[in-house]
């Protein structure tokens, strides 16, 4: 195990969770490449103190929500302190106009003008504000997959049901052959009523990394407007709005960017706002505003303003060290994995087909039963993927996770592989 230079006790503590120690832990660090760092226990103990987790279990579903450091709960808890002393005028007054700055760093981050970013409560509501507000006729078609997210795929099929639109789903190889795969992929399931295309950046089966700008590129040229479901991708790798060259991005920052529960963004490029319809009703007067995306009623502000804390925490560690920190801890379970007897990994090693999220499957083991026997075991948490492309548990750890964590997992799965699930 690789040491940072010096002895522990001279780095500094982050047991009070200030962006200034990280920020101090980051620069003992020196000027190490992310690749190096990424297997430097001594570095990642010290994020890891950043937390206040539940030891006593292992999770390994990040893919799902994740906690927030606890520079983000104070944050939050400060604000909801503030705000019920006096709502009306301390939330509504103070701290909601404060969500102008949030918009502006995430914009920043994300690499569009703060105008084409509304600050959602999650993916799903983002992305469902483009499925049900873009004009689309009876007949028209829309081009998705069978892998996108299960509340995508309804919220289309009921567009469908209501008003009598088309939707045709394409499957795909797990883990795909190439990113070109991908992109021909779609290219040969246009058709001339194709007018959207809705997918997922990173798919939260098994991890597959789409070629978003290729795919963008290719529909734009043939007029077809495209949605990408970025909800397990921001925060997770770096990247920004020009590396997509999408029409519309949803995501969620309960997931890696480890903000609050219960926030998103949505970005929509500026020449796509004024018809792209609201989910909740706004006034003519907002049609060229994004925040007519934001019309939802009384919400607690305290929730998007600790955005602020879970973006300086995540620019803290760095975007380029943290997908290389995801990475090696997926690699070290999927490594030793691999070959196996009965194990199909539905989730590529190369860096720019995957992140940190994995899917493994083993010939004749049920993934719910395999999933039930790592809790009832070991108390380690995974997602069991019943789709027949992926079948498998997902495998997500985050930043806090530990070594120790993930090699309690392959020596479990191991013992599975070896003999099997007890009956």
């Amino acid at each position: 195990m690789a040491g940072m230079s010096g002895a522990a006790a001279l780095v500094p503590q982050l047991r009070d969770d200030g962006i200034e120690r990280m920020l101090d832990t980051v620069a003992r660090a020196g000027a190490r490449p992310a690749h190096v760092l990424a297997t430097d226990e001594d570095f990642w103990a010290e994020i890891q103190r950043a937390f206040t987790l539940d030891r006593t279990l292992i999770n390994l579903n990040n893919g799902g929500v994740c906690p927030s450091p606890r520079v983000v709960l104070d944050a939050q808890r400060r604000y909801l302190e503030f705000s019920n002393q006096a709502p009306v005028y301390h939330m509504w007054r103070i701290l909601e106009p404060e969500v102008e700055t949030v918009r502006r760093e995430l914009a920043h981050e994300f690499g569009c003008d703060s105008e084409e970013l509304a600050i959602t409560r999650n993916a799903s509501e983002a992305l469902e504000i483009c499925q049900l507000g873009v004009p689309l006729e009876r007949g028209d078609e829309v081009l998705t997959t069978d892998q996108d997210y299960g509340r995508m795929l309804t919220t289309w099929d009921q567009r469908a049901r209501r008003e009598g639109i088309v939707v045709r789903q394409v499957r795909f190889q797990t883990p795909a052959p190439s990113a070109r795969a991908l992109v021909q992929l779609f290219e040969r399931a246009i058709t001339p009523r194709t007018k959207v295309l809705h997918f997922c950046h990173i798919t939260n089966l098994s991890g597959q990394i789409f070629p978003v700008r290729d795919i963008c590129r290719m529909a734009r040229a043939r007029g077809i407007q495209t949605i990408v479901d970025g909800a397990h991708a921001f925060a997770h790798f770096p990247f920004t709005s020009a590396d997509l060259e999408c029409d519309y991005y949803g995501t969620s920052l309960h997931k890696w960017l480890l903000a609050p529960i219960g926030t998103g963004f949505l970005f929509v490029r500026r020449e796509r706002i004024r018809a792209l319809w609201p989910l909740m009703a706004a006034p003519p007067s907002m049609d060229d505003d994004i925040r007519k995306f934001e019309e939802i009623g009384t919400h607690p502000a305290a929730h998007h303003n600790a955005i602020a804390e879970a973006l300086a925490f995540h620019r803290a560690i760095g975007g380029e060290r943290k997908i290389a920190r995801l990475r090696y801890l997926r690699d070290r379970w999927m490594r030793r994995l691999e070959g196996q007897p009965g194990v199909r990994l539905h989730t590529s090693f190369d860096p720019t087909m995957a992140g940190g999220l994995a899917n493994v499957g083993l010939d004749g083991v049920e993934p719910g039963a395999l999933t039930e026997h790592l809790w009832k075991t070991q108390r380690i948490i995974v997602t069991p993927i019943g789709h027949p492309d992926c079948t498998g548990i997902r495998v997500t750890p985050n930043v806090y996770t530990t070594l120790r964590e993930i090699d309690l997992f392959a020596e479990t799965m191991e013992q599975v592989i070896a003999r099997g699930l007890p009956t």
